[in-house]
């Protein structure tokens, strides 16, 4: 979702029941929101200065118990209520999925006229009040080396590892960190150091880990990896290589639909796998023994846009829960996005959301054209002043130029390589095109951050504004803001905001996605040697969505509602795939 649209959604959210994660990698975000929340609740906000030791550590620490205290108070003020319209906990429990215990003791309630037994309902359902989870995310690519004053190396003080430290230290109970973007063997080694996510002796755990993976052999090899560290992963949360928002990690032509039906077959494998190498590490760390393994949930995320599709995922593939992110941008309730972007977003066609190299990382990202952001990037390039001042660093990599990494969004990292390349002396078309895409790097570390600094009026980085935003393509089916009670209604089945009554299953979308994908990697290759090398990576990737295809046409029970559109778009995409092959000669199997 990005650093400042959810940077306070549990403040937001959580009092109703509602989990969010909070990305704690932008340390200058979250001092800027302790200086924003400490006034709302009556404390004095004392400013952590980067002068102070593990300023970074204490200032994501102090954040997480802030926004736990908020939220606390919050639930306390709600159970204390009046159950009469427009209220908080009238809102608490309208918004529940109607087949909820708690919903229909809400209804019984409701329609109970003795006032003695009424008070007793309404008592009761206080008691079953719950907030949702305040999880953070580690995006584990995000890992720059930390130096101190005298140039040394900060001993475990790398930028993922600190922000590990700043949530192991706080008063979260029961909440969850989150790794994304795939394995960080300096990161993982770390929790070793942290026991704070050791289950206790009823195999419970005051702090959880969540990974995000795309496939199944990811989470295998991510589970046993901490398992030989005493370390338990309690959900594996698998995410759309292409159909989702952010940095995208396609597979090599996994569909979504395949990749969950090898999680339920496997599911229990997975778990007795895990659980014995996990044994063994807690006998030899802890000396401690469990009978059976922690519990394990499996939930699913990217693309979704109806409760049929939701409900689907939960029923056909025993998913536990379902992640909805890109619809929240539209709900203010949920996110924070200014009015101009929450205006873009609205409106936000097909050809608006691209799947760009925007990214320093070198990583395709999902982006929404026409932003402040981009226009400030095309701004200074018109000026001749391309990239843009850096000031974050998170996304400091490249050691192409110069011994300290440095972004390739830089100015720096900018004018060093547009001069490397004027001294080629290229063609000038060839020159055009590799500088355009030098130039298309843009800078994250701020533009993912600002919609806070707008919204709160309060200040991130002086006389830096733009922003930017990395929706997934399925913002497109969403078109107005909407409120929260509104989007649980439509999650539920209670209502229907979709733009377009059109819209692709969500499995068809993401077939399409990998399609297109597929069309412009084969496109890149225009010299017969290269395209030589990649052909056994193109066959592979072929015949994988041949199979998801197939697998798909044998699927029951989904898209109930639409089978015949359904078996429509496979088939098409079958013959797109049929011309790509004639064209290309990428197999010659059918």
């Amino acid at each position: 979702m990005g650093l400042a649209y959810t940077i306070d959604s549990p403040v937001k959210v959580a009092r109703f029941g509602i989990s969010s994660v909070i990305s704690i990698v932008e340390d200058r975000l979250i001092e800027m929101m302790r200086s924003h929340y400490y006034p709302s609740i009556g404390l004095v906000y004392e400013p952590i200065s980067e002068k102070v030791e593990d300023y970074r550590i204490k200032r994501i620490t102090d954040y997480l118990n802030l926004i736990n205290t908020i939220v606390q108070q919050q639930v306390e003020k709600l159970k204390k209520a009046a159950f009469e319209a427009g209220s908080e906990i009238v809102k608490y429990f309208e918004m529940l999925p109607d087949d909820h215990a708690l919903k229909q003791l809400y209804h019984e309630m409701m329609n109970t006229k003795d006032e003695s037994a009424r008070k007793k309902l309404e008592a009761q359902l206080r008691t079953g009040i719950t907030p949702g989870s305040i999880d953070v995310n580690i995006m584990t690519k995000l890992d720059r080396n930390i130096f101190d004053q005298q140039g040394q190396l900060v001993e475990n003080g790398s930028e993922a590892v600190t922000a590990l430290r700043g949530y192991a230290n706080s008063d979260l109970k029961g909440s969850s960190v989150v790794f994304s973007a795939g394995m960080n063997p300096r990161l993982y080694n770390y929790l070793e150091n942290c026991p704070e996510f050791d289950a206790d002796e009823n195999g419970q755990f005051a702090k959880k880990i969540i990974i995000k993976v795309s496939d199944y052999r990811s989470a295998l090899i991510q589970g046993k990896y901490l398992a030989k560290k005493g370390i338990w992963v309690s959900e594996f949360r698998i995410e759309s290589g292409l159909n989702c928002g952010g940095h995208a990690f396609a597979t090599d032509g996994f569909l979504m639909g395949p990749i969950l039906e090898e999680f339920v077959h496997n599911r229990e494998e997975l778990t007795n796998a895990l659980f014995e190498i996990f044994g063994a590490a807690q006998q030899k760390k802890n000396n401690r023994t469990f009978s059976s393994p922690p519990p394990i949930k499996f939930s699913v995320q990217g693309g979704i846009g109806t409760a049929e599709e939701d409900a689907f995922l939960h029923t056909h593939y025993q998913m536990d829960s379902t992640g909805w992110g890109t619809p929240f941008l539209l709900v203010p309730e949920a996110t924070t996005v200014d009015d101009h972007t929450l205006e873009l977003l609205s409106a936000a066609k097909e050809k608006d959301i691209v799947l760009s190299r925007n990214s320093p990382l070198g990583i395709r990202f999902h982006y929404l054209k026409g932003t402040s952001g981009e226009q400030e990037k095309l701004m200074r390039i018109k000026n001749g002043k391309p990239g843009s001042p850096c000031t974050e660093k998170h996304l400091s990599s490249n050691t192409e130029f110069t011994k300290e990494p440095i972004c390739t969004s830089s100015v720096q990292y900018q004018k060093l390589k547009l001069a490397q390349l004027q001294a080629m002396h290229l063609p000038e078309a060839e020159y055009n095109k590799q500088a355009a895409t030098v130039m298309e790097k843009e800078c994250l570390c701020i533009g993912l951050s600002n919609a806070a600094s707008i919204n709160y009026n309060e200040i991130f980085l002086k006389n830096r504004h733009a922003v930017n935003i990395c929706p997934g393509p399925n913002i497109v089916n969403f078109n107005k803001v909407v409120s929260l009670q509104t989007m649980t209604d439509h999650i539920y089945g209670r209502t229907n905001i979709l733009s377009q009554a059109a819209r692709p299953n969500m499995f068809v979308a993401e077939l399409y996605l990998y399609i297109d994908y597929l069309k412009e990697q084969l496109a890149s290759e225009t010299e017969p040697e290269a395209f030589a090398k990649r052909k056994k990576f193109f066959n592979t990737f072929y015949q994988n969505l041949r199979e998801g295809i197939l697998y798909y046409r044998q699927l029951e029970g989904v898209a109930a509602n639409a089978r015949e559109q359904f078996a429509k778009d496979l088939y098409y995409a079958d013959k797109e795939l049929d011309v790509m092959n004639y064209r290309y000669e990428i197999s010659d199997k059918n």
